[in-house]
């Protein structure tokens, strides 16, 4: 035989020297498979009779076959193809005829002797497989070691095509079958006879067997093919694509991956302390991380308003191709920095707005108007109004309103209007608002001093309740409660020198003992109420109280709101479970086993009966709920923070407080909430133009239909999330328009209409979808969606739909 001559590798299913493989000849195979573990030692092999053996035959043409190209990572070994870098050098193996010059022959192990290369290749070709003989099965692979994950051995000498012993065991695709001799005619060629083979000793593919692109067969024996699948082949391993599975899936770069902090970095630095301009449809916002500011020119500053998406997919079936929802985060309170421009307020006297008078929007600078001035069209439903007589102003040569940056309804995204007597309740003028401070004077709050810090406090935080631009003086009226198991209310009028107190002890049955004297102006009994507050810590210092009740506080502080006709806020500062026999009494429910079972979402759970009745009753009056929750042991937040969560209130929890470590913490929570902009008994609806309406809404809101937002208070750091769906197709060329209508009271007892407008782009380009979406959006509206499903539903399917 010739030592320069090539010989095709052995296919998976013949051994190799110094690795296990399966028994050559005739006769079945053996009953387990003899190859073993990578670096495990190898199993036994016998060699073929040299009676049954052959000439062998040379390959048809005398150099190696082409290396195979590889879509996956080069650290993976495929089906003898190896990259071309490792940092190991190859392993030991016998070579076929004289090793071929390679960048890997510096690193190549000592060569075998001439007479055992021989007896290595002669016993590794198994000859008698090429007589035409029984088909053979191959043997399912039974032990463990063909289950476990790929590793990368080094690779042999340049020329050979050895699987590594960590390769998976053959399968075939036709019933487990394996041809032991050449194809059989009529199986898959119109002629009997092994196909040709092609350039370097590979086998042309046949019809049905083409791989895809960078995975040619693999040569076998004598030119056919090599038995077992190849890569891409279905059920080749269990990493390859399969055959009809399409191409093999790119691995994500983690360098093309944006740094989150770069990114916020360059916008800064692109578009920091720049002025945006919102008279551009459809554009785009600087980051939240921006600092700029806002010109409002016709679209609603983004501080109001943002949105997922910039650019709308003109069909539902885009929609839902793009995968990215379509919502709004509408904070209609947000904060102003001092060198923007506050919201202008109209004033129409009696005749109120002017509005549409089929949807009723509101006038805003979308509508269009015509004939001379004398109708306008409305761009949310396309109706054509009459102009009133009080409103109408000529035209100019451009179509556009004579009085255009006159009026800020016709030139601005965001304004006010005053509203009328038909905005009202009962069609009477709202009182001004006030505050109700609840404080639990249990055993725990007491000798924890936090009754104390909460007294010491407000002496000074009074001094600063909001007020109204340009007045010297806050509007808002006070009142104090104390409780434990029964409640104590405090006469606090300017005419008397101490405060008085008066105890309700029948909690089932809550009622305000007092009317004249328990809501005043704190400008007016400031010497009153600074007693009052010196005396509080001092009046329950030997209390042995340790139950208390949660549910008669709220309704007292309801009942009081009523009696004043005013609406308010609820400032209670409570410490454990109401245990105490009342109304809305609480049991303790944190069992550990329901954890990780189908009964979980139970303790996500609000427990259902007089809170859900008093959160009714608390947006029905506008009394917002602000809960400081200073827990020891285990409470039922989700019943607790339930009427807070539908009145447009807040939840601070501080469980273990210390007065060192988490004193200033509160304070400066406590500060805040006190001082912040606000709006009481505030409803809210959100308009869209043809083609798409909102469907959803998210946050701490109360809904009595499907279109009204009722909130007791909205304030600063409220935010609603409105998802919308389409109903009919959008226009590329006349966009989307959305109209956000707050009607509230302020905080000087004025009824007020606050409109926010945006106009967004409509794409049928996915591009320019993505182009245009923004990501805080995003994140707000999964994260609201995702709790929202928490509740009745437990904290695992919000995970299985964000990611599914």
């Amino acid at each position: 035989m010739s030592q320069q001559g090539y010989v095709a590798a052995p296919p998976y299913s013949q051994a190799q020297p110094g690795m296990g493989g399966y028994q050559g000849g005739f006769g079945p195979g053996p009953s387990q498979p003899l190859y073993g573990h990578y670096g495990g030692p190898p199993q036994a092999f016998s060699t073929p009779p040299t009676g049954m053996m052959k000439s062998p035959v040379s390959s048809a043409a005398a150099m190696p076959p082409p290396p195979v190209s590889s879509q996956y990572s080069p650290n993976v070994q495929q089906n003898g193809a190896h990259p071309q870098r490792y940092p190991a050098p190859p392993a030991v193996s016998a070579p076929y005829g004289q090793p071929p010059q390679s960048a890997y022959s510096s690193m190549a192990s000592p060569v075998p002797p001439p007479t055992q290369q021989l007896t290595n290749q002669m016993s590794a070709m198994n000859l008698g497989s090429y007589a035409p003989g029984p088909m053979q099965s191959a043997a399912p692979p039974t032990s463990p070691v063909a289950q476990q994950p790929f590793q990368t051995p080094p690779p042999p000498a340049m020329g050979q095509m050895a699987p590594g012993p960590q390769s998976p065991p053959p399968t075939m695709p036709m019933g487990g079958q394996s041809m032991a001799g050449p194809p059989m005619a009529g199986m898959g060629r119109p002629f009997p006879g092994p196909p040709p083979t092609g350039p370097g000793g590979f086998q042309q593919p046949g019809p049905g067997l083409a791989g895809p692109s960078g995975f040619p067969q693999q040569a076998g024996q004598f030119g056919g093919p090599m038995a077992g699948l190849q890569p891409g082949m279905p059920g080749a391993f269990p990493t390859a694509p399969g055959a009809l599975a399409g191409p093999p899936q790119k691995k994500l770069d983690p360098d093309s991956i944006p740094s989150i902090t770069q990114v916020i970095e360059d916008d800064q630095a692109k578009q920091g302390g720049q002025v945006f301009s919102t008279n551009i449809r459809g554009q785009v916002p600087p980051l939240v991380t921006t600092n700029f500011t806002v010109q409002d020119q016709g679209n609603a500053s983004p501080r109001f308003i943002r949105c997922t998406t910039y650019s709308l997919p003109c069909t539902a079936d885009l929609a839902k191709q793009c995968q990215v929802p379509l919502a709004s985060i509408i904070k209609p309170f947000a904060s102003l920095p001092k060198n923007e421009t506050p919201l202008y307020v109209v004033k129409h006297g009696e005749t109120g707005p002017v509005r549409c008078n089929r949807c009723k929007a509101y006038m805003c600078p979308y509508m269009q108007f015509i004939d001379g001035g004398r109708r306008y069209q409305c761009s949310f439903c396309n109706c054509v109004n009459e102009v009133p007589v009080f409103y109408f102003q000529h035209l100019d040569h451009m179509g556009r309103r004579v009085d255009f940056y006159e009026r800020p309804e016709l030139s601005l995204g965001s304004y006010e209007f005053e509203a009328t007597m038909d905005y009202c309740k009962n069609n009477k003028p709202p009182n001004p608002p006030a505050y109700i401070f609840m404080i639990d004077v249990s055993y725990t709050n007491i000798k924890s001093g936090l009754v104390k810090l909460i007294c010491d406090e407000l002496k000074s935080l009074l001094e600063k309740l909001p007020r109204e631009e340009g007045m010297e003086s806050s509007a808002i009226k006070v009142g104090f409660v104390t409780y434990n198991k029964i409640l104590h209310f405090y006469n606090v009028k300017s005419a008397l020198a101490q405060p008085q107190m008066m105890v309700v002890s029948d909690t089932a049955d809550m009622f305000v003992p007092l009317l004249d004297g328990f809501l005043v102006n704190y400008q007016d009994s400031r010497a009153v109420i600074y007693n009052l507050l010196d005396q509080i810590p001092d009046m329950f210092a030997d209390t042995n109280e340790s139950e208390t009740v949660f549910a008669p506080v709220i309704q007292a502080g309801v009942e009081a709101f009523k009696e004043a006709e005013c609406s308010g806020k609820l400032f209670i500062f409570h410490s454990s479970m109401p245990t105490a026999e009342a109304p809305g009494k609480l049991k303790n429910r944190d069992d550990k086993k329901l954890v990780n079972t189908d009964k979980e979402k139970m303790l996500f759970q609000p427990q259902k009966g007089v809170y859900e009745q008093l959160s009714k009753e608390c947006v029905a009056q506008g009394c917002c709920v602000d809960l400081f929750l200073f827990p020891s042991q285990y409470v039922d937040l989700a019943t607790m923070a339930d009427v807070p969560s539908h009145t447009g209130g807040s939840v601070y929890k501080y469980s273990n407080f210390q007065m060192e470590t988490d004193g200033e913490h509160f304070l400066r929570d406590l500060r805040k909430d006190v001082q912040k902009s606000i709006g009481f008994d505030a409803v809210m609806r959100v308009r869209t133009s043809t083609g798409f309406r909102a469907t959803d809404f998210f946050g701490g809101i109360y809904m009595n239909n499907t279109t009204d937002i009722e909130m007791a208070a909205v304030d600063c750091d409220k935010a609603v999330t409105v998802e919308f769906k389409h109903d009919d197709t959008l226009s590329e060329e006349t966009g989307a328009f959305m109209q956000c209508a707050l009607l509230y009271t302020t905080i000087s007892g004025q009824r007020r209409l606050r409109i926010h407008n945006v106009s967004l782009n409509c794409s049928s380009q996915l591009s320019e979808l993505y182009k245009s979406c923004e990501t805080d959006s995003l994140i707000n509206f999964f994260a609201k969606s995702g709790f929202c499903l928490s509740g009745p539903c437990g904290p695992l399917l919000p995970c299985s739909c964000l990611f599914n």
